[in-house]
């Protein structure tokens, strides 16, 4: 390697020097400007106490190629401030560990490679947040519960709502009239309501597709005999004839009631016409009755009453 291969090896480390101190330069000597001369020039004064003019440095760093190396004190000065104790020892030490742009280059590739290694991970631990939390949190659905003929929504105390997967049930909290589903699930499940004052309906449904209406309103049909038992316990006796010809009407003869007691005291039994002089003349007692469960025969007449005292 001639002297002037060794004085391109010095300028190309004066400019790493340089870089190092100032890591926002990443340029070459063709655009090293003029405040960066003279940030040079206050670096080379402060570590080596010796001075470059800037013409110098116009003269022999900025010229892409060179007719000819500097004087020795120049040399000694840059070689200085790169770390060696001059000139003669920088030559020694690239001829023992001959050093070329390229490799320079290559130098700074583990560094490069770390950085992709590191964005590569931080991307693939992102995707895996996002696929976990898109698996975990569950497909919810809310269906509004309506009266199919008042277009009102069903009293929550009134409506049991069940959903089935796999031949596994599970009951449904009912708040205002609305239930909230969970669809996430791959496999088929249906939801059962069951009421003693609507008919029971079941909704097929998987996380594809649904039979679910869109707008997300299911409207129930009122059972008009369990209807009207309701308001007959619950109204104040206008006329007792009236009442009596009703309940007749809407009764099976072979109807049985079975009230259960508060406090688990028991069950307390009657028949069509002990339940029907109850209703006839309703005192605060029969108010505070909660019709649970109604079962009709084959005429629709209620055959079957399940109530509970509260």
């Amino acid at each position: 390697m001639t002297e002037l291969q060794h004085f391109y090896e010095l300028k190309e480390k004066v400019l790493l020097k340089y870089q190092e101190q100032y890591p926002f330069f990443q340029g070459n000597w063709k655009n090293f400007s003029s405040q960066d001369i003279q940030n040079l020039i206050g670096s080379i004064e402060q570590k080596c106490k010796q001075t470059i003019s800037e013409k110098w440095i116009y003269t022999h760093l900025k010229p892409e190629t060179n007719s000819k190396i500097p004087r020795k004190d120049m040399l000694n000065i840059l070689s200085q401030f790169v770390g060696f104790s001059g000139w003669d020892e920088f030559i020694f030490e690239e001829v023992s560990e001959p050093k070329d742009i390229l490799q320079i280059e290559a130098s700074k590739k583990p560094k490069k490679m770390l950085w992709i290694l590191i964005l590569t991970l931080i991307f693939v631990i992102v995707i895996s947040i996002v696929v976990f939390y898109k698996k975990e949190v569950p497909e919810l659905k809310t269906i509004q519960l309506n009266n199919e003929f008042t277009n009102e929504k069903v009293n929550s105390n009134e409506v049991k709502v069940y959903q089935v997967k796999d031949s596994v049930s599970k009951s449904l909290e009912v708040k205002e009239g609305k239930v909230i589903i969970d669809n996430s699930d791959d496999q088929k499940s249906k939801i059962v309501i069951k009421s003693p004052f609507y008919k029971t309906k079941t909704i097929n449904f998987n996380s594809n597709e649904t039979t679910v209406p869109s707008t997300s309103n299911v409207d129930l049909t009122p059972d008009d005999y369990a209807m009207m038992l309701k308001a007959f316990m619950l109204s104040d006796i206008k006329n007792w004839e009236t009442r009596k010809v009703q309940l007749d009407k809407i009764l099976s003869d072979n109807l049985e009631v079975l009230v259960l007691l508060k406090n688990d005291l028991g069950v307390e039994f009657f028949n069509k016409n002990e339940f029907s002089q109850k209703l006839i003349v309703p005192t605060p007692s029969v108010r505070r009755m909660k019709i649970i469960e109604i079962k009709n025969d084959q005429n629709n007449k209620i055959q079957f009453i399940r109530i509970k005292q509260e």
